[in-house]
């Protein structure tokens, strides 16, 4: 199988398919690859990924779901434009799941979270300070991440990423401004250190403020890029 042409993305043939052409396509559209409002093509996808047309169409189905593509009978797939309603409503449910799962872990955290949360943290301030806004996202992931798996509930972050690709699309625009970032990385700090000393009030209040962050960015990229927003 030839290597996927998309954003310098690769297939790997050892894995499933169906699996890394959604996650690829996913990630294309939160990177903002594929702009809000452009049309997706079930046939030049395929043949831009190397793949079968039967993937992509699983695949579209699925970012249907998530609210991330809209399909018309008589247009076909667009990729649907930031829905600040759908945006708060994610951020709203987010925060419901994870400020429940952070102050579980606050109760009596391992070993092994407090040394992967601390770690992650300080991957976050070099990333942050050196300017690397690619290299954030993903270890801001890892960090609410860890924190579910790290308690015993794994399933609360699958939950949650099926909710939040409309916000993570939002996150991805304000990547860019270095102070936002030293910012997220001293409130997951916030988190980090009420975890650790098994203050469940405290780290589920600092769970909660970090996840309205959003809602104080959103309407200000909404007014400055109002083309992909709804």
């Amino acid at each position: 199988m030839p290597p996927t042409a998309a954003a310098g993305y690769e297939l790997d043939p050892k894995l499933p398919i169906g699996a890394q052409v959604y996650g690829l396509l996913k990630r294309m559209i939160i990177g903002l690859v594929f702009k809000p409002n452009e049309a997706l093509s079930e046939k030049e996808l395929a043949l831009r990924l190397g793949v079968s047309r039967t993937p992509v169409r699983e695949a579209l189905i699925r970012l249907a779901e998530e609210t991330l593509v809209d399909v018309f009978p008589q247009r076909g797939t667009i990729v649907s434009p930031i829905r600040v309603a759908e945006v708060m409503e994610a951020q709203f449910l987010r925060e419901a799941l994870e400020a429940a799962v952070t102050r579980r872990a606050a109760e009596q955290p391992s070993a092994a979270l407090i040394r992967d949360l601390s770690r992650l943290i300080d991957d976050q301030h070099h990333a942050a300070n050196a300017g690397r806004p690619e290299d954030y996202m993903p270890l801001d992931d890892a960090f609410h991440r860890t924190i579910s798996e790290g308690t015993g509930m794994p399933r609360s972050w699958r939950l949650i990423q099926g909710v939040k690709g409309q916000m993570d699309r939002v996150r991805f625009l304000s990547l860019p401004n270095k102070a936002h970032l030293l910012l997220l990385t001293e409130q997951h700090a916030e988190i980090f250190k009420a975890i650790e000393t098994q203050d469940p009030d405290r780290a589920e209040a600092a769970m909660r403020h970090h996840l309205k962050e959003v809602l104080k960015t959103i309407h200000e990229l909404a007014s400055e890029m109002p083309a992909i927003f709804a």
